[in-house]
């Protein structure tokens, strides 16, 4: 029997707490319930390698981050995890500055990351070390922004010279009868 001064286990904190025992995390607070745990980009790899190998979450199921403009450090980075096993999830977050936006790519453990991690980088110019194709995903090559930053316009940026561009060269585009 449990009072209101006691909170009854969590058997998937307790997999990760032992997992990840003698590494630097800390626990948060989510407003689901779902477990969530805060690590540094440089311990980022280490406890995610635990998570995988040793508590069975096999799946990434995404990657994605957030502009904590104007806070220091900048971008937050989410990775959300499901055992099968286990029947559970875990997010990870970790925190990157402005003036170095770089974390470890998670591709070696769980490549189905890369398209979210391409999709990080292409909207708000997060560099995943070790990428095996870390290039724009939605916005051409040579886009010089990052649409899901807090200051890009949310009118977007028109008229953009790549677009316009890729407008007037476009594959397939009928140029008969148009001007000279």
């Amino acid at each position: 029997m449990t009072d209101s001064t006691t909170t009854p286990a969590d058997p998937t904190r307790e997999r990760i707490e032992a997992a990840c025992e003698g590494l630097a995390y800390h626990e948060a607070t989510t407003r689901d319930g779902t477990p969530c745990f805060d690590v540094s980009p440089s311990g980022l790899l280490a406890f995610l390698e635990r998570l995988e190998g040793r508590c069975g979450f096999e799946t990434n199921t995404f990657v994605t981050a957030i502009d904590r403009s104007p806070a220091d450090p900048r971008f937050e980075i989410n990775y959300q995890f499901l055992s099968q096993q286990h029947g559970d999830r875990v997010r990870v977050r970790t925190s990157v500055p402005e003036q170095s936006p770089h974390v470890p790519t998670i591709t070696s453990l769980w490549p189905g990351a890369n398209y979210s991690e391409r999709e990080c980088f292409d909207m708000f110019g997060i560099i995943f070390d070790g990428h095996p194709n870390l290039e724009r995903l939605l916005m051409p090559e040579g886009y010089e922004h990052f649409p899901l930053r807090k200051e890009f316009p949310h009118h977007g940026i028109e008229p953009d010279r790549l677009y316009r561009e890729w407008e007037r060269n476009r594959p397939g585009k009928d140029t008969e009868g148009s001007p000279s």
